[in-house]
């Protein structure tokens, strides 16, 4: 394992840039440390307010919702409101100009749709999305405005069905999208490199997605300023945020292409 450290131009390490140019398909494997450098809030991050009481991963549960629907709806109401203040980051951007010269597929763990902002058109979504929401007994999807709550609780709109409207996020406990998990799986295996970007790895079934890419071959690069559960098995790592990071590696490899 080779590990670098910082984050201009100068500092982008060679063996990166050599990945990057010779790969043909290239999976970016992004976490919750790739939206918190465009400030929205993560897990682990401190509440304030009316939140400050409340342990908020707890709320991510199947249990929560069945137990408190109105406090889980203000909760993700809340988070579809803090998502609507945030923009893109450098780091999201320069995905997607990345994806403009060769196939770059992304595979996320965010709930959020800043590598769609930010221009990225192929895009797994391994936890669900924010954005959507549906009904928890007929699954018919709904749309549902970004508001923000004044209150702990919000009643969840209902279904023509009689159902409660609920996040269209997979909570802890819950199977991923089926669907998604085998595109992301697919994409592992036929990658040439797989960028490991702002996620720590522990949250399965998608942390073994670079052990996945690299039983097929695939170099794993990982760009995170702080170590992580994937750390050990990554062939490169650039300890460096993303949102400065990518700009770099994509100036590097824009002012030498031919």
């Amino acid at each position: 394992m080779t590990e670098l450290a910082g984050a201009d131009i100068s500092s982008v390490p060679a063996d990166l840039l050599a990945a990057v140019r010779a790969a043909e398909r290239i999976v970016v494997f992004t976490g919750a440390g790739m939206s918190a450098e465009s400030g929205l809030p993560t897990f682990r991050d401190e509440e304030t307010g009316l939140w400050s009481r409340y342990d908020v991963s707890r709320l991510a549960t199947p249990e929560a919702w069945d137990a408190d629907p109105a406090l889980v709806w203000a909760w993700y109401q809340r988070r579809r409101f803090q998502l609507a203040a945030v923009e893109p980051n450098p780091g999201h951007r320069a995905i997607a100009a990345l994806g403009r010269h060769r196939r770059v597929d992304v595979v996320t763990q965010n709930v959020d749709d800043l590598h769609e902002r930010g221009g990225s058109e192929r895009v797994v979504h391994l936890h669900g999305r924010l954005a959507e929401t549906f009904c928890d007994t007929c699954r018919l999807p709904y749309p549902v405005p970004a508001v923000d709550p004044q209150t702990e609780h919000l009643e969840p709109e209902r279904c023509v069905c009689g159902g409660r409207i609920r996040p269209g996020v997979v909570w802890f406990g819950e199977h991923l999208p089926a669907d998604e998990f085998a595109r992301a799986v697919d994409h592992a295996e036929n990658c040439d490199l797989m960028l490991v970007v702002g996620t720590s790895g522990i949250v399965y079934p998608a942390a073994g997605l670079p052990q996945v890419a690299r039983e097929h071959g695939a170099t794993v690069a990982e760009i995170n300023p702080n170590r992580t559960d994937l750390s050990e098995a990554a062939d490169l790592v650039w300890r460096a945020p993303a949102s400065t990071a990518l700009p770099a590696l994509l100036e590097v490899l824009s002012g030498t292409a031919s």
